[in-house]
């Protein structure tokens, strides 16, 4: 039997929905046996994602804002959006992997309040330092939801009610990313200018004291296995997690604020940190097999690593795509927030009909909605290069520019949740959390990387030959690293086709 026959053979129990010994899990009283994926529970699971990804896009529409209400210098300001995702990135595979160890439940409940703390703390910020401090926090507090997220549904939703779930999943972060722009658009128009941007951090805090409300009602309990009974210190691998955390720091610097030759070295360091992490964690899986932060088995998964790669790899053109739409908008054709967030409906929209449905017609259609979703993201990006390339004309207008994310929408749907669903399907349960820690790592890395290029481009362009000839090159250069997606939707498929 190969290793990945193993992994796959160890995934089969966990994947029916019962917990690690076998046993099933204990739901509240009047909830649906495990594989259906009750309204309620999904809405729990969900709304406090919602609202850190909210976080991420509202706050680059209020950027101005922020600069004059509170006195943010350009480097201030650049903290602020991204240290967030920094500390998101940092904390994901540990968050993760704490999860799976004790209790997936109370991980997501914690997260969930310490977003609203956070939240509140950004919003009251006297001060950019202070503001900085609390984006940070707000960051890890998010790296505690997603893992969660995605281990609960490995726990509770099996078959086309598992794609089904991972389907709402992506239709709230599409609609997260879409409609971040019109709530920072609004409040920014609509709020007085110097409670504005405290009011695009404060909106998180009703929604974190709901989202704790709601998973504490709502959220199954579930009896805890053996194993997680016994999880001490020395199975979170603290090792690891600092090996980890390094690398990812170090790699993500310089698409952060870290530039030059400093970048490159600090770059190199991160890769160098990030292969001795994998050595330590093959070492210590060898030694003691159920103490690594990440089982490497996952990665003999061929569902895992090639569906993983679609999304990292779409993940590395897409956010790029919404950081530099805004800055076209409002600097280049000069207009507000407001309208900059009502282009990006189109979007959220396609993401609101078709991502659930979607979900349950992963089992039968997934790697083909693979293929198609690439190829119609890497189609959305030059249909917005050839609008953009209208507006100098008499042609030009703002709704083909809506039509193309309109496309991109439609993309979306198809894409994120097949690929979530299919590199999901042979993961054993106890390694669901820590599984899906990885891979959004790995994705908040690229997503870094794609928008320091594209909006390092972007301004570069924009400084000899304007804004239109910017947003040109930026949406062709975007277009050409999600066409990477395409080839990797492929060779998914192949793979799939000769497990089957």
């Amino acid at each position: 039997m190969t290793s990945s026959d193993a992994a796959r053979s160890e995934a089969a129990e966990p994947s029916s929905g019962g917990t690690v010994d076998g046993t099933q899990p204990e739901a509240e009283p009047g909830m649906r046996a495990p594989g259906q994926p009750t309204r309620r529970v999904m809405f729990a699971l969900l709304l406090p994602l919602f609202a850190a990804l909210l976080s991420i896009s509202s706050v680059i529409v209020a950027a101005p804002v922020i600069v004059a209400g509170i006195g943010a210098s350009e480097s201030d300001l650049q903290w602020i959006l991204t240290g967030y995702a920094l500390a998101f990135g940092m904390g994901l595979v540990p968050a993760g992997r704490a999860g799976d160890l004790w209790g997936r439940r109370g991980m997501f409940l914690a997260g969930t309040g310490f977003f609203g703390l956070t939240s509140a703390a950004a919003a009251l910020a006297p001060s950019p330092e202070l503001l900085i401090v609390a984006r940070v926090l707000m960051g890890l507090a998010s790296s505690m939801l997603l893992p969660r997220i995605i281990g609960v549904i490995q726990q509770l939703f099996t078959g086309a009610a598992r794609g089904q779930a991972y389907g709402l999943m992506a239709t709230v972060i599409g609609l997260g990313v879409a409609l971040g722009p019109l709530v920072g658009g609004l409040l920014v128009e609509l709020a007085p200018e110097e409670y504005s941007w405290r009011l695009v951090f404060g909106i998180n805090v009703p929604i974190g004291l709901l989202g704790v409300v709601l998973g504490v009602l709502w959220l199954p309990r579930r009896r805890a296995p053996r194993a997680r009974a016994s999880g001490n210190l020395r199975q979170l691998d603290p090792i690891g997690v600092l090996l980890l955390t390094a690398a990812i720091v170090l790699i993500m610097l310089p698409f952060i604020q870290l530039r030059g030759g400093w970048g490159v070295v600090a770059a190199a360091a991160g890769v160098l940190l990030a292969a001795g992490w994998v050595l330590w964690e093959r070492r210590l899986g060898r030694r003691r097999p159920e103490d690594p932060m990440v089982d490497l088995r996952l990665f003999t998964l061929p569902s895992y690593t090639w569906n993983s790669a679609i999304l990292v790899l779409y993940f590395l053109g897409m956010p790029a795509m919404w950081a530099v739409i805004p800055i076209y908008l409002q600097d280049g054709l000069g207009h507000s927030a407001l309208t900059a967030g009502i282009v990006s409906l189109p979007s959220g929209l396609m993401v609101l009909l078709l991502a659930s449905g979607v979900g349950k017609r992963v089992p039968r259609w997934g790697t083909r909605m693979l293929v198609l979703g690439s190829c119609t993201a890497v189609l959305a990006v030059l249909m917005l290069a050839g609008a953009v390339h209208l507006m100098g004309s008499d042609y030009g207008s703002l709704w083909w520019i809506a039509v193309a994310i309109g496309v991109s929408g439609f993309s979306q749907a198809l894409l994120i949740p097949s690929a979530q669903t299919l590199s999901m399907q042979d993961v054993p349960e106890q390694m669901a959390g820590a599984s899906g820690g990885v891979q959004q790592t790995v994705q908040r890395i690229f997503t870094a990387m794609g928008m320091a290029v594209a909006t390092g481009v972007y301004f570069l362009v924009a400084q000899d030959h304007g804004h239109q000839q910017a947003m040109v090159i930026s949406a062709l250069l975007i277009a050409a690293a999600m066409s990477t997606s395409v080839l990797a939707a492929v060779g998914a498929a192949r793979a799939a086709k000769r497990t089957r």
